[in-house]
């Protein structure tokens, strides 16, 4: 990856760490695609 995406990764990944309800917001729709991905 670049200077670039990796910057964007890690302000994107310090954002989650502070702020829960986004955390939390984005787990869960990580979770809804990964059922939805297993479900043939």
């Amino acid at each position: 990856m670049n200077k670039m995406a990796m910057t964007a990764v890690g302000l994107g990944a310090l954002y989650l760490m502070r702020n829960k309800e986004s955390r939390e917001k984005l787990m869960g729709q990580i979770n809804q695609f990964a059922g939805m991905k297993s479900t043939p």
